[in-house]
């Protein structure tokens, strides 16, 4: 028997939530910056690009640019990929790592609430965009953290600051 189509937006909103607060497959978003030393959060272990300050803003910046497409009528894409990434190795300050978590976390809750918002087509295309549609940018954004996540538990364990 199959379900009714209220019955399966609601399902399909429901995963889509776990899924943007990473709570299955993989190391959850907070495990991974919950308890980086302040003296490690500038440092890229040898053979890798990145240091966990980098990763993290990183995380902050793609993900708020994602909401800013699905919300923002007047969204501007950034002129080069490199505005994605923070300049320096380490945080301006020491204020900034926990900012920047902060940021991941709000604009992650924002996401979410989208995704739950039953008002909002998931299938429909975005209205500024080039064909894209709020599904696949709910996607993008979990694929791409979850990515960098993983990237930031590496990171840990090369520098000898994971716990696991």
């Amino acid at each position: 028997m199959s379900q009714a189509p209220t019955d399966h937006d609601r399902s399909l909103r429901t995963h889509l939530g776990k899924l943007l607060d990473w709570q299955d497959a993989h190391a959850a978003f907070d495990a991974a910056v919950e308890g980086v030393p302040k003296d490690m959060r500038g440092v890229a272990p040898k053979g890798l690009p990145h240091s966990p300050w980098q990763l993290l803003e990183h995380l902050r910046l793609c993900q708020w640019d994602i909401l800013d497409f699905c919300v923002n009528p007047k969204y501007a894409e950034p002129k080069s990929m490199d505005e994605y990434w923070p300049k320096s190795a380490a945080p301006p300050t020491e204020a900034a790592w926990d900012e920047s978590v902060a940021g991941v976390r709000r604009d992650r809750d924002a996401l979410k609430k989208m995704a739950e918002d039953a008002s909002v087509d998931l299938f429909a295309r975005i209205p500024h965009g080039t064909g894209q549609t709020y599904l696949r940018e709910l996607l993008l954004v979990a694929d791409h953290n979850a990515y960098h996540v993983g990237q930031m538990v590496l990171t840990r364990r090369l520098l000898g600051i994971w716990p696991g």
